[in-house]
């Protein structure tokens, strides 16, 4: 974490608004992007960032160490979508179905290809990879993510998530297996 960020969580945690502004701007993308990713659609990825947010503020207290509060937002982000994600496995309806993706968080597997027939196979296959993490469970879903899509280190996610690496590295691997089956 560089000392710019350290010096606004240690403003945020000792009560300044400004600082803690400028940490939502600097880390909403971020957050708002792995959110959409586990979740899929526009409205709960905009409902976990803001909560996420709103529980930080409200957990300072509990930020021990200040170099770790993008792990801990992290933490508190993706407990909260699980958390969504389970509540609709139990029959709640989701608040919205758009399956539209905002071009900031898209995965453009276009951006190479030329001829159109191409540029359609790399669309469906995008639609046929979301479709398949959509598949797999909320911990295993969070680990592929954060992992591969988001680029976090197994270290990182085992401090988001509060498990062992071991158990970072086992998600992974049994995700990507499930994937491989699903694809």
């Amino acid at each position: 974490m560089n000392n710019d960020v350290r010096d606004l969580v240690k403003g945020f945690i000792n009560g300044d608004h400004k600082a803690f502004a400028e940490l939502v701007g600097r880390f909403k993308k971020r957050v708002y992007s792995v959110a959409y990713q586990m979740l899929g659609n526009h409205l709960d990825a905009d409902e976990v960032t803001q909560e996420a947010f709103v529980r930080i503020y409200q957990r300072r207290d509990q930020l021990k160490n200040i170099d770790y509060f993008a792990s801990f937002l992290m933490r508190i982000a993706t407990n909260y979508a699980i958390d969504l994600i389970r509540w609709r496995q139990k029959g709640f309806v989701p608040i919205d179905n758009d399956q539209e993706t905002p071009g900031s968080v898209s995965i453009e597997l276009t951006d190479k290809s030329v001829r159109p027939d191409q540029q359609f196979e790399n669309k469906a296959l995008l639609e046929r990879i979301k479709e398949a993490v959509k598949e797999l469970p909320p911990r295993q879903r969070v680990t592929v993510i954060l992992h591969d899509i988001e680029g976090y280190s197994k270290r990182e996610i085992a401090v988001i998530l509060q498990c062992p690496q071991a158990t970072v590295r086992s998600n992974l691997h049994i995700a990507r297996m499930k994937l491989r089956k699903l694809l």
